[in-house]
């Protein structure tokens, strides 16, 4: 049996943009949608046991997201959550983790990444998984924060493979001897494409990130590995200094 889903978003484009991408899904169907809060909200009370998960998106006209998450968790809901928004204040992320959200997927997303959290929030899993959940979640935010501070607009292609490449290195730090062999081959198999064009992608956000943005922060994080007053790191430099970086603020929160 498929996994029912509903899209709540006042962005058009991006719900017509996934209704197409699930329509010939073998496990997943998108069963409603909502464009606001007020109708979101309308639909859940009525048909939340047909809803295997929402994808909820936080800024909306009417009523927002924070408004249906107080709803569901007024009533008591079983209902799997995800967050899927472009706003990623950190105040606002602590806040709504008390709403029993499950993910917080920030805009732009890979649509393969989030089919596989969709999956991952209605299948049984243990206590413990949703608690690895929760943390590998915090990382893809930590990531996502980190490059939008130092300047790397997120619609470039570049932008998609940094992270991926940061995440890829945080969770296997072996793969730090095999940056050209082993990563890159990697990222060019996920988003298929060549080895050479996500070196080259890489290279030009890393450019413009040195362009556009923080120099205090770029002295914090780059200082010590890099003279930044001469040369920009090289991306294996940028890659794996930033994943040490996060990899220590991690340790430092457990």
């Amino acid at each position: 049996m498929k996994k029912r889903i509903m899209l709540v978003d006042d962005n058009k484009a991006m719900v017509d943009m996934l209704k197409e991408y699930f329509s010939d899904n073998k496990q997943i169907e998108v069963t409603d949608t909502a464009y606001d809060g007020e109708e979101a909200w309308e639909k859940i009370e009525q048909n939340y046991k047909d809803i295997d998960a929402v994808l909820l998106d936080l800024i909306m006209p009417r009523k927002d997201g924070l408004y249906v998450l107080e709803k569901i968790k007024e009533n008591k809901l079983p209902i799997n959550i995800i967050v899927v928004t472009s706003y990623n204040e950190q105040e606002t992320i602590r806040n709504i983790s008390e709403y029993g959200v499950k993910y917080f997927v920030l805009k732009p997303f890979d649509l393969k990444e989030l089919e596989k959290r969709v999956l991952d929030v209605t299948s049984n899993k243990n206590k413990e998984n949703r608690i690895l959940n929760l943390h590998e979640n915090n990382i893809q935010i930590s990531i996502t924060k980190i490059l939008h501070e130092l300047g790397i607009p997120s619609h470039i292609k570049g932008y998609q493979y940094i992270r991926d490449a940061i995440n890829l290195v945080y969770d296997n730090p072996s793969l730090i001897g095999g940056i050209t062999k082993e990563l890159y081959p990697e990222i060019g198999i996920r988003y298929d494409t060549s080895v050479t064009r996500v070196e080259r992608a890489i290279r030009h956000a890393i450019e413009v990130s040195w362009n556009r943005g923080d120099w205090d922060l770029m002295e914090e994080i780059f200082g010590h590995s890099v003279d930044i007053d001469k040369a920009k790191p090289t991306n294996s430099e940028f890659i794996v200094t930033i994943a040490d970086k996060l990899r220590m603020e991690m340790l430092k929160v457990h």
